[in-house]
């Protein structure tokens, strides 16, 4: 009889330990995921707009048990190398959800995107869209700002806003600067109700949102068709950031979003300013027009 070496026996106990470690990691992450869990395509999207709020509203909502959010930005209607990959690729993009659930994504390069619409409505004529708006005039400063603030991190040299805002050979706002361009809601607006009814787009009043969220956030929870939840419970004033924070169900402190959201704006010259508020004032008003929703843009 060939009796097993010291060798031959510690391998085999380590094998042991080894499977059986890995038994209970399979077992404990089976019991972290409900059986009923899967990953569903989203019933709601948040399409736009950039620098509006998008994310601070996802955030938010999150906060809801009966709403899933996607943790990244997928651009899988805008970028055409991602809705190449099809749906099933998008689907495993969504976080996992349990019936009952509301799935949801925000990308808001979607709401300036050609494509979007129609891709959007082949995959679900019924879903429910969300747009976020401010002030045109303060989303594009806000546009610049991040901008702004990427290349002085890398010791880039930054050109002042008013030479970009305004053409230096017609002394008119720069229609070639994209974030004039991503402001003028109206142009972008009608593509969307090309292919969408009004009442599945839901505008959600990005400047007000600031100041006083829940009320925004109570209309959007009746628009998604969830239950009540969000309280002034869940919400917290930062003196220092000068903007509300979230407090989690369960949870004693409050959690804010990154130190890119909140900074301090550049001020525009009175004329330049005042330039821009012309110019907007007819677009805006395309854009009440067209989506029977007034704000008061004009008046600041």
């Amino acid at each position: 009889m060939t009796w097993p070496t010291a060798l031959t026996v510690t391998v085999v106990l380590l094998s042991q330990l080894l499977l059986n470690a890995l038994g209970a990691a399979l077992s404990e992450s089976s019991s972290e995921q409900a059986p009923d869990e899967r990953r569903v395509l989203p019933q709601a999207i948040v399409i736009g707009v950039r620098k509006c709020g998008t994310r601070a509203l996802l955030e938010f909502l999150g906060m809801h048990p009966q709403i899933k959010i996607a943790p990244d930005e997928v651009h899988f209607f805008d970028k055409d190398d991602r809705y190449e990959r099809g749906l099933e690729w998008y689907r495993q993009q969504m976080p996992m959800s349990s019936p009952g659930q509301l799935t949801m994504e925000k990308s808001p390069a979607y709401f300036i995107s050609p494509t979007a619409p129609g891709r959007i409505q082949s995959m679900n004529h019924t879903v429910k869209l969300l747009v976020i708006l401010r002030n045109p005039i303060t989303r594009v400063i806000s546009d610049y700002t991040q901008t702004f603030t990427k290349k002085r991190s890398r010791n880039e040299s930054c050109v002042p806003i008013e030479d970009l805002v305004i053409d230096s050979f017609s002394g008119e706002v720069n229609l070639r600067y994209k974030p004039i361009d991503i402001s003028i809601y109206h142009q972008h607006w009608a593509r969307w109700m090309m292919k969408f009814p009004r009442h599945q787009i839901h505008i959600v009043d990005g400047d007000r949102m600031i100041v006083d969220p829940l009320s925004e956030l109570i209309q959007v929870e009746r628009f998604l068709g969830v239950k009540p939840f969000l309280t002034t419970d869940n919400f917290m004033f930062n003196a220092t950031r000068h903007f509300y924070c979230m407090r989690k169900p369960g949870r004693a402190t409050e959690h804010c979003l990154g130190f890119s959201k909140g900074r301090t704006h550049p001020q525009l010259k009175p004329t330049v300013h005042q330039k821009l508020k012309d110019f907007f004032r007819l677009h805006n008003n395309l854009f009440y027009q067209l989506s029977g929703r007034e704000f008061h843009w004009d008046a600041t």
